[in-house]
């Protein structure tokens, strides 16, 4: 078909919307116009998400209501690509009509391909080899002003019992250094302040291409990248956090004190279940040694509950290391099995309500972690970056370094600002469970 309106939906992570933005670079080198009015255009690719349960509903809605917008002749053309693709390749075609195209992880770079096949006898099927080297496709960077994600790899070894990562991303793959700091300096030039590393598991990277550690140099070349002054980093593996990294992270001003370190649980029969490589112990001696050696560090983690073997004992031991190690963030997820991992194999797994019931737990237990770091805060300075303006609240709103983008909460800010800039600010309240600062200037 011809394609002259193109639009397109990310849903997922930010690693899925690095994907997205390159899809739209090579939609938009094709002559396409690129539009937010799904109802007119030709077609709307949909990169989805398929990790969990929510994603797969979220990603399965998102496709009937834009197939809801089809006109008699079937347009707009729907592309459905990303993880849930890979996931349910045949399905998605068999069980809904209304999609046109289908796009694996191992074809993102072939988008065009796949929207210029449509009409044919057969709907295109594009599935590549989600094992080979990472494509350097340029991006069009979308959403906000002044911080964007900066992916160093793709992929996962980890092999984690509960997780389908691998099966639809593959192997970890690393992207070559000088190619990271080669966009970091574009990102920069086009205004980024706010660079989020990301990769399923950054404290690999460089294992698989240069065959030792490389995080602790990609980040001392990153720092040196004029332009930029956050680096903020996700998602680190505790097993493979070193000294060196440490150092770095605790002498480079522009590393943000701020750890997304998903841990998972802290029970080590649970861990081994999970097929997690370290013990409780060993995450509670590494989060000592952060905590010491890092001042004013924010920590993040992510948590599952109700995962085949966790008993109320076991439950326990993870609230009572909550209490203990006062983790500032916090994802909790009550466990769901997902087909084709050994958890779902696995005996004694607590019913849903049950899991449900110990994620509300421990989310109640970090929301009096929450309230006493905010008070910690009141009347400290710090910089905020600003993120854009509340329409409904009639003030500007950024993040400081303890707030990541979209996960963790705003400040809003009093005084006049502009989004994409750097501010001093005094924090001096909270409204409806989020802070509240007064600007004293912008800064340098």
């Amino acid at each position: 078909m011809e394609c002259s309106r193109a639009a397109l939906i990310s849903l997922g992570c930010g690693k899925n919307l690095v994907n997205s933005e390159q899809m739209l670079r090579k939609i938009a080198d094709a002559g396409c116009e690129i539009t937010d009015d799904y109802e007119n255009a030709d077609v709307v690719v949909i990169n989805t998400c398929g990790f969990i349960d929510s994603a797969k509903s979220e990603a399965i809605d998102t496709i009937l209501e834009i197939a809801a917008l089809k006109d008699p002749a079937g347009y707009p053309r729907i592309v459905v690509a990303g993880c849930l693709a890979e996931r349910y390749r045949e399905q998605i075609i068999r069980e809904m009509p209304e999609v046109d195209a289908v796009v694996g992880c191992g074809s993102f770079e072939r988008i065009m391909d796949a929207i210029e096949a449509i009409g044919g006898k057969t709907p295109p099927m594009l599935f590549g080899d989600i094992n080979a080297p990472l494509d350097e496709t340029e991006r069009i960077v979308t959403g906000n002003a002044g911080w964007t994600y900066l992916k160093i790899a793709d992929g996962c070894d980890n092999r984690c019992a509960y997780c389908v990562i691998p099966s639809l991303r593959g192997k970890f793959r690393s992207r070559r250094l000088e190619n990271i700091i080669a966009e970091a300096k574009l990102l920069a030039a086009e205004g980024k302040k706010e660079l989020l590393v990301i990769a399923q598991d950054i404290t690999r990277y460089g294992t698989d291409m240069y065959g030792k550690r490389m995080l602790a140099e990609l980040l001392r070349q990153l720092c040196a990248v004029e332009g930029v002054r956050w680096l903020r980093l996700h998602y680190l593996y505790p097993d493979e956090i070193d000294d060196e990294l440490i150092d770095v992270i605790a002498g480079e001003e522009k590393i943000l004190k701020y750890l997304d370190i998903p841990i998972q649980h802290i029970n080590s029969g649970i861990l081994r279940r999970m097929n997690r490589r370290g013990t409780g112990e060993q995450i509670r001696e590494l989060f000592g040694k952060l905590r010491q050696r890092i001042p004013g560090l924010v920590l993040r983690t992510s948590l599952i509950t109700g995962l085949p073997g966790e008993g109320e004992k076991e439950f326990e031991e993870l609230c009572d290391f909550l209490r203990e190690a006062k983790i500032e963030r916090a994802g909790v997820f009550p466990y769901s099995p997902e087909e084709g991992t050994p958890a779902a194999e696995m005996p004694d797994r607590a019913d849903g309500e049950t899991a449900e019931r110990r994620a509300q737990t421990v989310m109640a237990i970090q929301d009096g972690i929450m309230e006493r770091f905010n008070a910690e805060r009141m009347g400290s300075e710090c910089e905020v970056l600003c993120d854009g303006w509340d329409e409904q609240l009639g003030c500007f709103f950024g993040r400081s370094w303890a707030e990541s983008p979209d996960i963790d909460g705003r400040i809003l800010l009093r005084g006049e600002a502009e989004p994409g800039r750097l501010y001093s600010v005094r924090i001096s309240g909270e409204a409806d469970g989020e802070l509240t600062a007064e600007i004293k200037g912008e800064s340098r």
